[in-house]
């Protein structure tokens, strides 16, 4: 419940300023443990300074700000690391669908969901699927019946497929790096610092032009 109140004094802050967001991963589905931490989410492109504005309200400080590239593929997204629980993050380019996809595999709820108590379906990084009861929540494989997940979730077979090789391959040979990862100053925005990579960087530079 902890987790939860604080995910909504973030998404209420963000919501405040025009800015639509959710939490997304075991917050959203409640199968939250002590390790649990509280991911944010805005799915869209917006000037870093109206996020940072809002945050500042509850937050005078954050521990940290990152750019991360995943893959060459995938969008670079911006990362305020807000303490040791709490991130929040936005897309620096547009995702592609099954990078948004993606958040729905996890689990969604949005800040009036939050409101009800309500608990979403979704797949943790065991590729177990959660199902939330009354009293907890139920948990079955995901391989085997990609399909099924598939519906249930509202997402494309292709997501659960990624997701599965994904994390699969983590499992087989453990995490790998990203293919960009740059830390900020406190003082810059993440745009400046993005187009000065792009500037120097063709894979950066090309992923962000799919904008265009």
């Amino acid at each position: 419940m902890e987790l939860r109140r604080k995910a909504m004094q973030v998404i209420d802050a963000l919501r405040r300023h025009g800015l639509d967001s959710f939490v997304h991963g075991s917050v959203a589905r409640g199968d939250v443990t002590k390790n649990s931490d509280i991911d944010i989410v805005i799915p869209y492109q917006v000037a870093s300074f109206r996020i940072e504005t809002a945050l500042r309200e509850i937050f005078p400080t954050f521990m940290e700000k990152l750019i991360v590239q995943a893959t060459p593929q995938h969008a670079p997204k911006a990362y305020i690391q807000v303490d040791e629980k709490l991130t929040v993050t936005f897309p620096l380019a547009k995702l592609s669908r099954l990078e948004y996809e993606f958040y729905g595999f996890g689990g969604v709820v949005r800040f009036d969901q939050l409101e009800r108590g309500e608990r979403v379906p979704g797949v943790d990084k065991r590729l177990m699927f959660i199902e939330p009861t009354e009293r907890g929540h139920f948990e079955s494989q995901v391989i085997g019946r990609e399909s099924v997940v598939a519906k249930k979730l509202g997402v494309s077979i292709e997501a659960v497929q990624q997701r599965i090789r994904v994390l699969t391959r983590r499992d087989e040979v453990g995490r790998t790096g990203v293919y960009l990862k740059k830390s900020l100053e406190s003082d810059e925005s993440f745009e400046d610092v993005l187009k000065k990579i792009a500037d120097h960087d063709p894979v950066v530079r090309g992923r962000i032009r799919w904008n265009t």
